[in-house]
């Protein structure tokens, strides 16, 4: 058993993080009443984000309180920090954090000594060097994100059904998707379909009226569900017509016009990027080994390889698939992996704790559901193939199985439940994103946050 205090830091409040952290409450919770040991998460946001739940959200049928997890709820345990990391020494096993009261009064960072180290912080939006992408591109990888797009695409539409300028309406109702991976097309099937019922309430606007476009650089999209069922979400968002360009790149979106490979131009108000992710920055700053692509070197058992005390797992780790029949295949960086790797990494750690042999990650991958809007999905799962209504079904179930807590599942169900009695909900609350715009004209300061100033306005 521990016989000294172990100082466990988390690094990372995403799936990785906060499921270890859980795991670890469990399986060391007589050390922890005894005072044997300690786990620290330090994560930028008070919550855990439940990424599949994001296109739900933009689309209005799951409220945006319901996608995230509060920690400090769920991680009674712990002491969890609202801050960053921003450098690792693992040589004497320090961290350095950045806080809000450390950003608030100017300080230097913070440096938090642990015993056990977990990296899980994640990844970021890959972002290419394309003229005006900084500028005028939209992400959508958070929830601020996902409900950001929401009200931003009503507003487009506000803004053409006000218009008389064409070229204004025409890209105002012009909306461009780059990436044909999960996040680019279920958030493009469900807000194409939110804004088709939306059109219903515009007495000069058509659901023929807007235009779709998805961006993928391959010859494909949604690998993750097979070819066959990647060929049939091209046929089906093409009915909708939704424009499905594969082999195409997006050159630039300078000035607002998006330029194709293929030599398209589109004139648009939106662009939401979401070509891929990469490694979180604070993995190149660890010293820590890493493969070619920036992620973590980990063995099977989720230790840094060439590092005693360092755990990783997650989209920033590189973990052995030791079910593959390809020497060297390494397990794909998506939720299904990062869940159960999360439950095997806390057992390890208090199994190294202890002085107990380390288990070994092994899971053969399941499958693929995903959304297309309401009523309409693909998924291949265990090598069986599901498209429109059961497929969606199967996607609500699995995800609402799978979402953290008996409280955030049944909150979900019920809004479900009442989206099925309800008409949706087409009301955007853009000015949320600039609150106290209003007081400042009234104090005769500077003007409200005006939509040319925005990118994305």
């Amino acid at each position: 058993m521990v016989k000294e205090r172990a100082r466990i830091l988390v690094v990372g409040g995403g799936y990785v993080g906060m499921y270890t952290a859980l795991r670890l409450q469990r399986k060391l919770k007589a050390e922890l009443n005894r005072g044997e040991a300690e786990i620290t998460v330090v994560t930028p946001d008070p919550y855990m984000t439940y990424q599949p739940f994001l296109p739900e959200a933009a689309a209005g049928s799951i409220s945006p309180r319901h996608v995230v997890v509060p920690l400090r709820r769920v991680l009674d345990r712990c002491h969890v920090v609202v801050g960053e990391v921003t450098s690792i020494d693992h040589a004497v096993r320090t961290a350095a954090v950045s806080t809000l009261a450390t950003a608030d009064r100017g300080g230097s960072a913070e440096l938090f000594g642990y015993d056990e180290l977990v990296l899980a912080p994640g990844s970021v939006s890959r972002v290419l060097p394309i003229p005006g992408l900084a500028e005028y591109g939209i992400g959508f990888k958070t929830v601020e994100e996902a409900i950001g797009l929401r009200n931003h695409v009503i507003e487009q539409m506000d803004i053409a059904s006000s218009t008389r300028d064409p070229a204004l309406r025409d890209a105002a109702l012009t909306f461009v998707f780059v990436g044909g991976g999960y996040a680019g097309v279920e958030a493009l099937g469900e807000l194409e379909d939110m804004a088709r019922y939306t059109a219903r309430h515009y007495h000069n606007l058509r659901p023929e009226d807007m235009k779709w476009i998805l961006v993928e650089a391959t010859d494909r999209i949604l690998p993750e569900v097979g070819p066959e069922m990647g060929r049939y979400t091209v046929t089906q968002l093409r009915r909708r017509n939704i424009q499905v360009l594969l082999n195409t790149r997006l050159e630039s979106c300078a000035d607002r016009v998006a330029v194709l490979s293929d030599g398209q131009r589109f004139p648009t108000r939106t662009l939401v990027w979401t070509a891929g992710v990469k490694p979180h920055p604070l993995i190149a700053a660890t010293g820590l080994p890493r493969t070619d692509r920036g992620r973590l070197r980990c063995t099977a058992q989720l230790t840094v390889d060439g590092a005693e005390h360092a755990w990783a797992a997650g989209d920033a780790a590189a973990v052995p698939d030791v079910t593959a029949a390809e020497p060297g295949a390494e397990t794909a960086p998506n939720a299904q992996h990062a869940v159960r790797q999360a439950r095997v990494l806390g057992d390890n750690i208090a199994h190294a704790l202890r002085g107990e042999p380390l288990e070994t990650y092994a899971h053969r991958y399941a499958g693929s559901v995903a959304s297309l809007g309401l009523h309409k999905g693909v998924a291949q799962v265990y090598g069986r193939k599901l498209k429109g209504y059961p497929a969606w079904f199967m996607h609500r179930a699995y995800h609402l199985s799978r979402v953290p807590t008996v409280n955030r599942k049944a909150r979900v169900l019920a809004e479900w439940a009442l989206a099925g009695l309800f008409k949706r909900e087409i009301v955007s609350l853009g000015s949320l994103e600039h609150p106290r715009a209003e007081f400042e004209l009234a104090a005769g300061g500077k003007p409200p946050h005006s939509p040319s100033d925005d990118p994305k306005g």
